[in-house]
Order: C-alpha cells, then structure tokens, then sequence
C-alpha cells in the first residue's frame, strides 16, 4: 500500500509579523482628516476603509502609527519631507532580513528540518530591492550550506508565494532528495503615499507587512499534519494586463489595481478551475489568496462555496490584510490549526492565488494529518 511518504508536500511553515498593529478605523480617521479639504476623496477613503473586510493590519514603520501631522506617507507634508523610494528601500533593507528569517526558522522548526538538509532557497519579494539580496542575507542567519541553489523571485506580485510552492513541488518531484525552503517577505505598507488619487486610496486601504515560509519535501514516518502538493499551473487572463500595475516611482512603488479585478476573477477562474480539476469533484479544502473581500466575494459566490470553505481566507484578511505573496501560506496555516484542533481526517482541496497579468496560480493540496493512512482515492490528483 502506497504511503504520504512518496508524496511532494509541505512539511513545515512559519509565519511572522512586524511589532507595529495598525487599527483600520483609526488610520481611516487619519486619512479623512489628511483629506480635509477634498470632501469626495475623505467620503471615498472612508467607504474603501469599511468595505475591504481588514480590521488590523502590520507595519515595520512606527511613523505610520504617529498622529496625521507628524506621519510622513499619509499627510500633505512637504514634498520634501515624503519619503523616497531610496529611504524606503534602506528602511526595507533593515526590516525584511530578520523579519523573513524569524519565518523561516519557524518553519524549519515546525517541520523538524535541519538547515543543513535544504538544497534549494526560494526567495519572494515584490516590494523592495537590494543586492546581495534577502537570499544571500538569509544563508548566512540560517547557517545554510553554501552551495544552496538559489531562486529569488522578484516584482512577481501576490500570486509568487504560491509560484514558488509550484516550483519547488517540481523540484522535489524530479529530486525526491531536495527539500526546499521557501521564504516570502512583503513590506507593503512602506509604500503608502500621501496622495487623493482613489487608486492610491484603495492600495493604503488593506494592504499589509508579514512574511512567510515554508518547506517543501517528501514526508518522512511520523511527520506531523502536513499538505500534500500535486502538479500546479500557472494561467494569464486575456486582455488584462493593464488591470494591475505596479511601477518604481520617486515616492516608493506606484501600485494600480483596476476595480474590475474581482469581475474579471469571477468570469474566468471558474472555467480554469474545471478544466484544471478534470472531471474530478470539486475538493472540500480551498486556500484563496484574499486579495481583498470582493475576490473572495466573488468566488464563494462564483464557485458555490461556504463560509466555512472561505473561514481561513476571510480571518487572514481580517487581522493582517493583503501581505502579497507572504498572504496564502498564512491562510494554509490558519486552515491547518482549524483543522488539527477540529481533528478532521484527510481532505482534498485547492489553493488560488492573483497577480499582475493578470496571473491565476492553481494548485491540488491534501491536507494530511498525523499518522493518517493514504487515501487511495486520491491517486489520480497526488501522484
């Protein structure tokens, strides 16, 4: 009888979070007084803030927590006193670093992986640079072995944490030896601008900072609850391009997200899924990449789901907003808490995730618990 340990999953994960809790409320409150003076962009601001589904988000900048006149990415300060992308850039440089391998450690722990038993690193960031990078960084705190491959993946947006468990999944598949760590670090929130635009208003509205990590392997005897990884797939939507966009401006990042985003979601991930699926039944289990309440809206409704199917995605979203591609491993491991305390037996699922493209990632997970045997009938999606 086959076992869980001929099967690519995800062994272990970490999460971590910066000191610093932002309060929804009251940062909608600061921004509609910045905004003082241009009534529809503070009625405007106010309706983002209520309706994203964020209650708390995290940040790495204390400046951000400071009253209106004194906070620098949110008044109507001098130009000269915003801050530039290069200070952002130190600032992320500062900050990423530990906040990415305080993740990994945890992961490492949670999934009994020594470091010296990694072969690949996989790094994610979409909103900061610096060489040598968070890779390099991460191989000295971690005690790495020097020849680690490593694969960062940069300015690849939301959908990249699930992009890298897709490309380690082939990793351990053509190398069942490999174990590779993956490390997600997003510091969101240090490209908030002091701008009117609704779109500008719409990104400070629910985006937060976090990282995540995560271990990719075969499973060994006595393994904790894991998930089971199968083959994934990467698909651009048509004639989206322009729905998402993220640019390198004087003032940090310049994000455009279109609100049809969730429309366009709704229109053409449900055909992708069934294709992808095959025929199969749709799985209990779905890890959504809440990338704000109207994508996740869109698909229970879209795809006839439940509240519990969408529990995980909703909390995440609720206490730490959108951390890009940091934000999915936090909802597999909110999804898994749930269901060791719930002590619930093995379950097909999917995980989703949307990015500049725009991008739909897929994937077929299995969550496993501990000393649970393999469910044959989950041949045809696991192997």
């Amino acid at each position: 009888m086959k076992t869980w340990e001929s099967i690519v999953s995800i062994l272990g994960i970490g999460t971590a979070l910066p000191p610093y809790r932002i309060d929804q409320d009251e940062t909608a409150g600061k921004l509609a007084e910045a905004l003082a003076d241009r009534r529809d962009a503070a009625r405007w601001a106010r309706k983002i803030f209520k309706s994203c589904g964020v209650e708390t988000r995290y940040t790495c900048e204390p400046n951000l927590l400071e009253p209106i006149d004194r906070c620098r990415y949110l008044s109507n300060r001098p130009q000269a006193d915003i801050p530039a992308t290069g200070e952002r850039m130190e600032m992320y440089k500062r900050q990423s670093v530990p906040l990415a391998g305080e993740a990994a450690a945890e992961a490492l722990r949670d999934g009994n992986v020594e470091p010296a038993r990694i072969t690949h690193l996989i790094t994610v960031s979409c909103t900061g640079l610096f060489l040598p990078g968070i890779d390099v960084a991460l191989m000295q705190a971690l005690g790495l072995d020097a020849n680690v491959s490593r694969i960062p993946l940069t300015f690849m947006g939301c959908a990249a944490g699930l992009t890298a468990i897709r490309l380690s999944e082939q990793i351990v598949r053509g190398n069942p030896a490999s174990k590779v760590l993956v490390v997600c670090v997003e510091l969101c929130t240090l490209h908030m601008q002091p701008s009117s635009a609704r779109e500008a208003l719409y990104a400070t509205a629910f985006f937060g900072d976090g990282a995540s990590a995560c271990i990719v392997g075969e499973a060994s005897p006595g393994q904790r609850a894991i998930f089971a990884l199968s083959k994934g797939e990467t698909v651009l939507f048509p004639g989206s391009t322009g729905d998402m966009v993220w640019n390198v401006g004087n003032y940090g990042f310049d994000l455009f997200l279109s609100p049809h985003i969730p429309k366009l979601i709704g229109e053409f991930v449900p055909a992708e899924i069934a294709r992808f699926l095959k025929g199969r039944a749709a799985p209990e289990l779905w890890a959504i990449h809440p990338g704000g309440r109207g994508i996740v809206d869109t698909l229970q409704s879209a795809l006839s789901l439940t509240d519990a199917q969408t529990r995980a995605s909703r909390s995440v979203l609720r206490e730490y907003g959108n951390m890009s591609s940091a934000t999915l491993l936090f909802v597999l491991q909110r999804m898994r808490q749930w269901l060791e305390a719930e002590r619930q037996g093995p379950k097909e699922g999917m995980a989703l995730a949307f990015g500049p493209g725009l991008t739909a990632e897929l994937m077929n997970i299995a969550y496993v618990p501990a000393g649970s045997p393999y469910p044959e009938a989950l041949d045809d999606a696991y192997v």
